[in-house]
C-alpha cells in the first residue's frame, strides 16, 4: 500500500514539474518574440511556436504579463503603433486558446472586419482593451480561465464532445487552482 501511495505522489510531482514553465522562461520567450518587426509574424517565430507548444497550462502565467507596458520593436499595421510586451502576451494567449472576445473585452465585432491578412484576431481589440484598462481585461480573462463556461466554448474549430471538454476543463481548473495556490 505504501508503494502505491509513494508511486502516486511521485507521479503527481513529476507531472506538475514536467508541464510547468517558469515565469522567467516565458519572459525570455516573449523577449525573443519582441525583436521582430511586424505583428503579423509573431506566431511564425521559434519562441512563439514553443509557447504554443506548452499549451493551455501556461495561460495563467502568461496572463501575468498582460500588464507589462515595456515597448517592443513590433509594429502593428492594424493599429498603426508599436506593441508592448503585454500585448504580445495577449496575442500569444489568444493563439494558444481562442478567447471569447465579447466576454473578455466587452465588445462584439459582428462584421468580422479584422486586420487584413493578420491571423492575430485579438489584435483588433487591443485599443479597446487599453481604453477600458488592462487590469480589468486581465481580471476578466482570469475569471474566464476559471469558469465553467469554457466547457461550452468552442473556439474556431473544436471537434471534442461536451463530455470530453468537461473532463479537460476539470483537469485545467485543478491545475489553475494549484498554480494560484503556489503564489
Amino acid at each position: 500500500m505504501k508503494k502505491i501511495r509513494l508511486t502516486l505522489i511521485i507521479a503527481v510531482l513529476i507531472s506538475s514539474f514536467g508541464f510547468s514553465q517558469s515565469k522567467s522562461e516565458i519572459e525570455n520567450l516573449l523577449d525573443g518574440i519582441s525583436k521582430i518587426e511586424n505583428s503579423k509574424e509573431i506566431t511564425k517565430t521559434e519562441q512563439a511556436e514553443k509557447l504554443i507548444e506548452y499549451g493551455w497550462r501556461i495561460l495563467p502565467t502568461l496572463a501575468e504579463f498582460f500588464i507589462d507596458q515595456t515597448l517592443t520593436e513590433i509594429k502593428s499595421e492594424c493599429n498603426n503603433r508599436i506593441l508592448n510586451k503585454g500585448e504580445i502576451a495577449i496575442i500569444m494567449a489568444d493563439r494558444i486558446e481562442g478567447m471569447p472576445y465579447a466576454r473578455v473585452t466587452g465588445i462584439q465585432n459582428c462584421t468580422l472586419t479584422f486586420c487584413e491578412k493578420n491571423a492575430n484576431l485579438i489584435e483588433y481589440y487591443l485599443p479597446f482593451i487599453e481604453r477600458d484598462g488592462i487590469e480589468k481585461f486581465q481580471k476578466k480573462y482570469m475569471e474566464w480561465l476559471e469558469s465553467d463556461d469554457r466547457i461550452d466554448w468552442t473556439p474556431l474549430l473544436n471537434d471534442k464532445t461536451k463530455k470530453e471538454r468537461r473532463k479537460i476543463m476539470r483537469e485545467r481548473k485543478r491545475a489553475i487552482r494549484e498554480m494560484q495556490n503556489k503564489k
